[in-house]
């Protein structure tokens, strides 16, 4: 029952998630405007703005004048499957400020895939999505301290994990002149050092992130589509990261502890 509770909210999250990057490209009012589509403007009714299902029965065209929907059904599956994700393998338990941290930590899942898709189009993390995201991460580390750990070391693990990823992609704009990495980087470092809480996982997000590129960006390379100078949106990796650290940091620092400290 959660599970489908989950995947109903996660649907209509991501569909959110698609309006909300379109019209905070286009500086549209996300409130009182209704959706429309990009092409012929007209509006759209409710049959047309269910997820994934109007997209599939108009095979991705609008239903008025056939123009391809720039909406991506991608995005509408992928926050739900986070949810489930999330849900299954979350740490804490589900019962008082577990379970507050975890809704929170639902609503900052909508918030990186915001910026994942706007990342992807146009290489930019826009601040009205990260600071945002920056309060909801001071609000995670003040629940953590203050309910959960009960201490308040675990906000100077978060402050730590802050300075680690986005100083270190401070000292990377900083050196390069901003061709390595744009600001918008270091500023998601703040949220994402907050949430790791600490230097350990602020590190493993990191190396997970780095992975990814290599993996992302080599076949691209061999193919001959990419080069040198070829920018690639460092944002998703980061938040992928940022998944993997949230969901199974403790186990994967705890294994290669025991590997290499038997």
């Amino acid at each position: 029952m959660i599970v489908a509770v989950l995947i109903l909210l996660g649907l209509v999250f991501g569909s959110f998630v698609n309006a909300l990057v379109y019209r905070l490209h286009a500086k549209r009012d996300f409130v009182r405007e209704r959706s429309e589509c990009f092409n012929c403007h007209h509006v759209l009714g409710s049959k047309d703005l269910v997820p994934v299902l109007s997209w599939l029965a108009l095979h991705g065209r609008c239903r008025y004048c056939h123009h391809p929907i720039p909406d991506s059904p991608i995005v509408e599956l992928a926050v739900p499957a986070a949810f489930v994700l999330s849900y299954i393998y979350w740490p804490l338990p589900f019962q008082g400020a577990g379970l507050l941290s975890f809704v929170l930590w639902l609503v900052c899942i909508v918030g990186f895939a915001a910026l994942t898709l706007y990342d992807l189009k146009w290489f930019l993390l826009p601040n009205k999505i990260v600071f945002p995201l920056i309060g909801l991460a001071v609000v995670q580390v003040l629940v953590t301290s203050l309910f959960i750990s009960g201490t308040w070391t675990s906000i100077v693990g978060s402050v730590i994990g802050a300075a680690v990823i986005s100083g270190f992609f401070y000292l990377l704009f900083i050196a390069s002149s901003g061709k390595w990495i744009g600001f918008g980087d270091v500023k998601l470092g703040i949220v994402l050092g907050l949430l790791a809480g600490g230097a350990l996982k602020a590190l493993l997000l990191l190396f997970i992130a780095s992975a990814a590129g290599l993996l992302v960006a080599l076949p691209l390379v061999i193919a001959g589509k990419a080069n040198r100078k070829s920018h690639l949106p460092f944002g998703p990796l980061l938040i992928l990261g940022m998944i993997v650290v949230t969901l199974w940091g403790t186990q994967i620092i705890g294994g290669y502890t025991r590997l290499v400290l038997p």
